[in-house]
């Protein structure tokens, strides 16, 4: 353990955004819980991933990997307990971990199994991750001097989190709840200079959004964003990491859109 390293869990680092936040997160120094779901494959990739960009940038740093199905209770404590025994200190929560609809149906037809599911992954694993962590790093920072940098915690959302995609219903609700959980603990933690933030990405070319890659490469031909490409993990990343590095010292409940300028509305 490194009592000089700052330490960050990052939910669904496995693969995707995920992955390119740990990678770049180890680059900048930090020690990584890694969390997986069922990928225990893609998590060893990322772990070595985050020692090879640590060890280029010559920041050393400590990986662990933890599964859990963040849906369960009896799964969050373990992948927080097993952030205490690694690190003994949590610096920065990435709450990143999301899945897409097995099936994308009409707002007509969709399922109360795929509801479920979804806010089960989407919300009501990071809201209750994020009460179990806050309540160890309101603890943490009550034990810091003066002055040192306070524990952080960002939420990764997603343009859908306002943009209505009405074959997607289930996973747009479950976005927006994440808006609202990060307004939330942002109030809340304030007090104890703990600050919360969201990061909005738009279409970011991951696993995720490869079922739609011709339908975005055509919009994105027609000019469908300002800054016209597909967005990358890292391009999330350095956002997570301006962050993690206290760049928005007067600043909480902040949104971060990470879109290409989707946000935008244009005549």
């Amino acid at each position: 353990m490194n009592p000089l390293a700052p330490a960050a869990l990052v939910t669904g680092s496995s693969r995707g955004i995920g992955r390119g936040i740990a990678v770049a997160l180890a680059a900048a120094g930090h020690d990584l819980l890694i969390h997986y779901s069922s990928r225990r494959e893609g998590a060893e990739e990322t772990a070595a991933a985050c020692d090879a960009a640590a060890r280029k940038a010559g920041r050393p740093v400590q990986t662990r990997i933890c599964q859990a199905d963040l849906a369960l209770a009896a799964d969050r404590h373990r992948l927080v307990d097993a952030t205490r025994e690694a690190f003994g200190r949590l610096d920065l929560l990435v709450n990143n971990a999301g899945v897409a609809p097995s099936v994308r149906a009409d707002l007509l037809d969709a399922s109360e199994e795929s509801f479920d599911r979804l806010m089960g992954i989407n919300l009501k694993g990071p809201f209750f991750l994020t009460q179990e962590v806050a309540r160890w790093m309101v603890e943490q920072a009550a034990t810091l001097p003066a002055g040192s940098p306070r524990p952080k915690i960002i939420s990764v959302s997603s343009v859908s989190a306002y943009a209505p995609s009405v074959n997607r219903a289930e996973y747009c609700l479950s976005k927006a709840g994440i808006s609202m959980l990060t307004a939330l603990f942002a109030a809340r933690l304030a007090e104890h200079g703990i600050s919360v933030f969201e990061i909005r990405p738009g279409i970011i070319a991951t696993d995720m959004t490869t079922p739609v890659r011709e339908r975005y490469d055509r919009l994105l031909r027609d000019g469908f964003t300002p800054i016209n490409r597909w967005g990358t993990p890292e391009d999330v990343a350095r956002a997570v990491v301006a962050i993690a590095g206290g760049a928005f010292p007067f600043s909480t409940g902040e949104v971060f859109n990470v879109d290409g300028g989707f946000h935008l509305r244009r005549l």
